[in-house]
């Protein structure tokens, strides 16, 4: 099966010494979901700028559908974007916005009513279709976007941030939104975002992105559960990660466990075991988040957070526990 959407030593330049983005070589199936993810400047919106034709590669190939786009203007890609900030325009319907890059297409206005129609029916916006952004709230406004971005039947969508102006309750909606229509439609999505929880949520497969390169590409599971480096796991909420020398974490072997050749192991708050074990700490903060407290343990290995059940015996600032870091909750990172 052949790649549906290739780049190829991708180098992408601002005009500094340094590239955005490198060599970079990636590649997607048809109607797949790829989430784009990383801090900020890693590279992940410049990537996505480049696959919709808004900035010019300084070198390297985007293939897309067994064509190469590399130079092709934006507007004949058949690409589709999603912007964070919704870009609507505030004159025009809903109607009309979602039928806007229709009309520049010259399709027929019978067409046109048809397949705007049908793509607010599938977003659950037939009823508003008269209404102006300004009478729509923040998760109607982006199911519009969303809709004018889809009603023109791209062979790629870009999503870019799309739901970070939302509040909690409403980026939930809008990603089980996504995911349905992503699954009814088989459009193929790449969606850029910073969040761990939405690439988790929404993504067939995650790339992880760092100074311009990709440092992990795997199914939500494998970069949840398996992260291979000591930046990977920090970003995917391995709170408590350690470089190894010699195998060993701050001159002490890890007990009962091999480290081999890693570089690195990491815990998440909830794998360390407090009130037993071989090693001692100091509570330095203690913060409530509902079923569970979050604890910040100042100790010879460094700070250590770690999460107890609210039900259990709280513990005070400035108190000495035991603790321990189990092998079962380890995971060893091959590289920093």
């Amino acid at each position: 099966m052949s790649d549906f959407l290739k780049l190829e030593k991708l180098t992408l330049n601002y005009g500094g010494p340094t590239p955005a983005v490198e060599n970079l070589d990636f590649s997607m199936q048809a109607s797949e979901l790829v989430a784009l993810l990383g801090p900020s400047g890693c590279g992940k919106t410049t990537t996505m700028r480049a696959i919709a034709g808004l900035m010019k590669p300084a070198s390297g190939t985007i293939m897309l559908d067994n064509r190469d786009i590399t130079r092709v203007p934006a507007n004949k890609r058949g690409v589709g974007l999603v912007f964070q900030s919704y870009a609507l325009f505030p004159h025009l319907s809903v109607f009309e916005n979602v039928a806007f890059g229709l009309r520049l297409a010259r399709v027929s206005s019978a067409d046109i009513k048809r397949r705007v129609d049908a793509v607010l029916a599938s977003v659950g916006l037939s009823h508003l279709a008269d209404r102006q952004p300004r009478e729509l709230s923040g998760g109607q406004q982006q199911r519009v976007a969303l809709a004018r971005s889809i009603v023109v039947e791209p062979k790629l969508l870009l999503l870019d941030e799309p739901l970070s102006n939302l509040d909690a309750r409403l980026r939930l909606e809008m990603r089980s939104e996504l995911s349905r229509l992503q699954d009814e439609l088989g459009i193929t999505m790449i969606y850029v975002t910073h969040d761990q929880a939405e690439a988790l949520a929404l993504a067939d497969r995650i790339i992880v992105m760092r100074e311009g390169r990709i440092e992990q590409s795997g199914t939500p599971e494998d970069i949840y559960e398996r992260p291979v480096s000591i930046f990977v796991a920090n970003f995917m909420g391995f709170e408590n990660c350690f470089e190894l020398t010699g195998g060993k974490l701050k001159g002490i072997a890890p007990a009962g466990f091999e480290t081999g050749s890693a570089a690195g192991i990491a815990w998440r708050p909830h794998a360390v075991l407090l009130g037993q074990g071989a090693h001692k700490g100091t509570v330095v903060g203690a913060s409530y988040l509902g079923q569970v407290v979050e604890y910040l343990l100042s100790t010879p290995l460094g700070d250590i957070k770690a999460e107890a059940l609210a039900s259990a015996p709280r513990h005070g600032m400035g108190e000495e526990i035991a603790f321990d870091l189990p092998q079962a909750g380890a995971v060893l990172l091959a590289r920093r």
